[in-house]
Order: structure tokens, then sequence, then C-alpha cells
């Protein structure tokens, strides 16, 4: 994990984390890219954690758009430096090697998403109460 975190190209996504938690347009458009590239690499080494993936995006665009605020800064931050890191063309091993080219990507995302746990786990709940039909019969 040590060296994919200190590799060149974390450290760049971490520059690019304030900057881009900082613009709602940024993290919208990361959102979109992220989208896109785990639709494109479902079957790859990053599949078992589409659903994390998929989550971290939703998340992502509800703070862009100032639906969903309850998250730390800190932990927001880690999910935005993953995200950036996974659309990245190149990093610590380029997409574009075939077999390893997402297996850095897979192992930072894994490691993210168990840091933040329950942030995610705090969101998907949020996230189906803004879907459920009892909301709807609140008063």
């Amino acid at each position: 994990m040590n060296r994919i975190t200190n590799s060149r190209a974390y450290q760049k996504a971490q520059r690019l984390v304030s900057a881009t938690i900082a613009s709602p347009a940024k993290l919208l458009s990361l959102a979109g890219s992220a989208r896109k590239k785990a639709s494109k690499n479902a079957r790859s080494k990053v599949s078992d954690l589409l659903e994390p993936i998929k989550a971290s995006y939703r998340l992502i665009q509800a703070y862009a758009s100032g639906t969903y605020r309850d998250i730390s800064l800190e932990n927001f931050g880690l999910i935005v430096a993953a995200m950036i890191y996974f659309v990245m063309p190149i990093d610590a091993m380029p997409d574009f090697i075939a077999g390893l080219g997402l297996a850095d990507d897979a192992t930072l995302l894994a490691w993210t998403f168990s840091k933040v746990k329950e942030e995610l786990e705090r969101f998907l709940n949020w996230e189906q109460q803004q879907d459920s039909p009892d909301k709807l019969d609140s008063p």
C-alpha cells in the first residue's frame, strides 16, 4: 500500500483534492469520469469494488449539489483522492498494462473504502431515506 500512497500519481491526486472539493463543477466532472471508467472496467480487477465506487461517485455528486454534507472533510478528501487516482490514465501502474493496470487502482480503492466504510454506509442510508416512499408520507 505504501508503494501506491507514496507514488507520484497519488501525491498528485492528493494535491488536487482541495481545488476539486472547492469546485462543484470539478466534483461533477470527477464523478462522471469515475462512472465511465467503472462501467468500462466492470469485468476487471475493480469489479468487486463496483458498488462502493458507484456509492462514491453518487456521494461526490450529492456533495457537489449541496444535498449531502454529512461527511468529514478528511474522509471526503480520501474518497476524492482515490477517485482522482482511479480516473488517472497514468498512475503507479498505468491502466494500459494488460492484467496489471487496474491492480493498483483496486488496491487503493479497497484501502480507501475500508477507511471510510462508516461514512459510505451513512451516505447509503441517507440515500435510501431520500428514495423511501415513507418519506413522502411524512408530515
